[in-house]
Protein backbone atom coordinates (compact mmCIF):
# COMPACT_ATOMS: atom_id res chain seq x y z
CA UNK A 1 0.00 0.00 0.00
CA UNK A 2 1.18 3.51 -0.80
CA UNK A 3 -0.40 6.63 0.69
CA UNK A 4 -0.27 10.01 -0.99
CA UNK A 5 -1.48 13.33 0.39
CA UNK A 6 -2.13 16.58 -1.43
CA UNK A 7 -1.42 19.34 1.06
CA UNK A 8 -2.76 21.83 -1.46
CA UNK A 9 -6.22 20.31 -1.04
CA UNK A 10 -6.04 19.76 2.73
CA UNK A 11 -8.34 21.94 4.85
CA UNK A 12 -6.98 20.82 8.22
CA UNK A 13 -10.11 19.03 9.43
CA UNK A 14 -8.02 16.36 11.17
CA UNK A 15 -10.30 13.43 10.37
CA UNK A 16 -7.34 11.47 9.02
CA UNK A 17 -5.52 11.78 12.33
CA UNK A 18 -8.56 10.49 14.20
CA UNK A 19 -8.77 7.50 11.85
CA UNK A 20 -5.07 6.59 11.72
CA UNK A 21 -2.85 8.63 14.04
CA UNK A 22 0.19 6.48 13.35
CA UNK A 23 -0.02 7.31 9.63
CA UNK A 24 -1.22 10.93 9.68
CA UNK A 25 -0.57 13.98 11.83
CA UNK A 26 -1.26 17.70 11.57
CA UNK A 27 1.43 20.34 11.27
CA UNK A 28 1.62 22.68 14.23
CA UNK A 29 1.96 25.86 12.19
CA UNK A 30 -1.06 25.53 9.89
CA UNK A 31 -2.92 22.33 10.82
CA UNK A 32 -2.46 20.71 7.42
CA UNK A 33 -1.89 16.98 7.03
CA UNK A 34 1.56 15.58 7.66
CA UNK A 35 2.12 12.07 6.31
CA UNK A 36 4.04 10.03 8.87
CA UNK A 37 4.13 6.72 6.99
CA UNK A 38 3.71 6.57 3.20
CA UNK A 39 3.88 2.76 3.22
CA UNK A 40 2.01 1.57 6.31
CA UNK A 41 1.58 -2.16 6.99
CA UNK A 42 -1.36 -3.98 5.41
CA UNK A 43 -2.88 -4.35 8.88
CA UNK A 44 -3.60 -0.59 8.76
CA UNK A 45 -5.30 -0.72 5.34
CA UNK A 46 -8.86 -0.44 6.66
CA UNK A 47 -8.06 2.57 8.84
CA UNK A 48 -6.10 4.33 6.10
CA UNK A 49 -8.90 3.76 3.58
CA UNK A 50 -11.35 5.12 6.16
CA UNK A 51 -9.17 8.20 6.61
CA UNK A 52 -9.22 8.77 2.84
CA UNK A 53 -12.99 8.29 2.72
CA UNK A 54 -13.75 10.78 5.52
CA UNK A 55 -11.34 13.46 4.31
CA UNK A 56 -13.63 16.39 3.42
CA UNK A 57 -11.16 17.69 0.84
CA UNK A 58 -10.33 14.32 -0.78
CA UNK A 59 -6.67 15.07 -0.11
CA UNK A 60 -5.68 11.44 0.56
CA UNK A 61 -5.08 8.76 -2.06
CA UNK A 62 -4.43 5.10 -1.29
CA UNK A 63 -2.75 2.94 -3.93
CA UNK A 64 -2.56 -0.83 -3.55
Amino acid sequence: MKVLVDQGKCVGAGQCVLAADDVFDQRDDDGLVDLLDASPPEARLADVRHAAAVCPASAITVED
